[in-house]
């Protein structure tokens, strides 16, 4: 099978010949259709998550059919649509497993990251996390609710009640969620890069009240602010946009140092949350919803073979929504 592989940190990824892996026991084999493109590839790619299994194929936005079935797998037909998230297995034993928290299981293995991921032809994927998907979606159009979408919803969640919300950083997740939080009713306030007028028009365009930049005051307090850019910078200025008693929401997996914070702007009770991974519950739920509202995700759609195209575009911002992989020669 064509994979890119991600040989060494900062290396572009090289497209090479692998074996198509075997399913083993309660796992499957997938064709895949399209791989969303994350902005924890990026980290991976850049050596700021530790310990990546090298080599690895990144990749956790994975949409495909079902090719082959292992052992002790049941309730599945081959050629069946399946997403493969993030979390891609946990020991099941532990407190956070137990508690409803098997995002924070301290033995969870990765899609992308700590297992082998969807820049590829094909993957294998435990199927006890892989959602079952439907077609009225392009796969195109689901592989960035896998992630993006997922962490995105966690996210939000996480804001409470907030009918006045702020998002920073509009790419993938951002979009996904401005228009769950417009389904919900809320007024949305955007904050992208200083300067970047062509994403707080896309942001405008979407729904959002207003637009502006990250080093500017929203024109009246927010109930709480969600934060995907992995700027820690943001923080500060997050907390100075929202009320007494208003939350501030990091969901990113990877964050620049944070300056340091004045008492004054974190007093009155505000917090601050962060988010980590998700759960199978998380993705049940969303995927609901995103299928109901309809979430209707913006694409930029790359061969296989322009993965490393699409990091870059990715890392300079010039990505309007999410990009996804298709494996399609």
């Amino acid at each position: 099978m064509r994979v890119m592989a991600l040989k060494q940190i900062r290396e572009p990824l090289k497209q090479e010949d692998w074996p198509i892996p075997q399913p083993q026991s309660g796992q499957v084999l997938l064709k895949i259709e399209a791989c969303g493109v994350c902005r924890t590839d990026l980290h991976i790619w850049k050596g700021e998550l530790p310990q990546p299994q090298l080599p690895l194929i990144l990749g956790h936005q994975i949409v495909g059919r079902v090719e082959k079935i292992g052992p002790k797998v049941r309730g599945i037909s081959l050629g069946q649509r399946m997403g493969v998230p993030w979390l891609g297995w946990t020991c099941g034993q532990c407190l956070y497993c137990q508690n409803g928290q098997e995002n924070l299981c301290p033995q969870a293995k990765f899609t992308g990251y700590t297992l082998q991921g969807g820049f590829a032809e094909y993957a294998v994927a435990d199927v006890r996390y892989c959602f079952p998907l439907g077609d009225r979606l392009s796969a195109v159009e689901v592989a960035p609710l896998l992630c993006a979408g997922l962490i995105g919803y966690r996210t939000l969640s996480k804001a409470g009640y907030a009918p006045r919300l702020g998002i920073y950083g509009f790419g993938a997740a951002a979009h996904l969620i401005l228009q769950v939080a417009l389904y919900q009713g809320r007024q949305v306030y955007v904050f992208t890069r200083p300067g970047d007028t062509q994403k707080q028009e896309f942001a405008r365009r979407l729904g959002a009240v207003w637009a502006g930049g990250s080093d500017t005051l929203p024109p009246e307090p927010l109930d709480a602010a969600l934060i995907f850019a992995p700027a820690g910078e943001v923080i500060p200025m997050a907390l100075q946009a929202v009320r007494p008693g208003g939350t501030v929401v990091c969901g990113g997996i990877y964050m620049t140092q944070i300056p340091p914070l004045r008492y004054e702007w974190l007093w009155m009770e505000r917090r601050i949350e962060s988010v980590a991974n998700l759960t199978r519950r998380d993705g049940e739920v969303f995927l609901a919803l995103a299928e109901r509202i309809p979430v209707r995700p913006h694409v930029q759609v790359y061969p296989l073979e322009a993965a490393n195209q699409a990091l870059e575009d990715l890392d300079q911002g010039r990505l309007q929504g999410a990009a996804v992989l298709t494996m399609e020669k």
